[in-house]
């Protein structure tokens, strides 16, 4: 059975008491200022692994979103999120509005709030680059960015 590599984030800071206490249930490696954790967890698939770890925890934690932590070959993550009860009853009437499952228009509506999202951010970056041009010159503005790359620690490289 294969393993999954789980993340939790979590609403606040956890406690040393805690984390004491949920890791006598599952191996659990927080990160600096305990508001994530990292988990890896046996199941058939992703979603099993998700459901798995929340039902171990989530009485324990002050959990507000687990997902994988690596995308799967399609290149999704998988996401499990608990709402509340009004935000549940809010999904549940607007997903049978549209004919769907509740997983389905939530994954919906993450998929075209991820996609406006991107065509924000490529708006933002084409303009920021109109607004350099009319004060130098392709050139000039190609070598910035090169010399940008390069030196900036994390920057992709080409």
């Amino acid at each position: 059975m294969p393993h999954h590599a789980l993340e939790v984030s979590l609403t606040r800071p956890l406690t040393a008491a805690e984390l004491h206490q949920a890791q006598h249930r599952l191996p659990l490696a927080p990160n600096d200022n305990f508001t994530r954790l990292m988990a890896v967890v046996r199941a058939r698939t992703p979603d099993r692994a998700l459901h798995r770890l929340r039902r171990r925890l989530d009485e324990l934690l002050p959990i507000d979103v687990i997902t994988t932590h690596y995308p799967d070959p399609g290149g999704q993550v998988f996401l499990n999120i608990a709402f509340p009860p009004a935000a549940d009853t809010l999904i549940r009437r607007a997903a049978d509005a549209q004919g769907q499952r509740p997983h389905i228009f939530v994954q919906q509506a993450v998929r075209r709030a991820l996609a406006q999202q991107a065509r924000q951010d490529t708006e933002s970056i084409d303009h920021a680059v109109r607004q350099l041009l009319t004060r130098a010159d392709a050139a000039h503005l190609l070598a910035a960015l090169g010399r940008a790359l390069t030196s900036t620690p994390g920057a992709p490289r080409c």
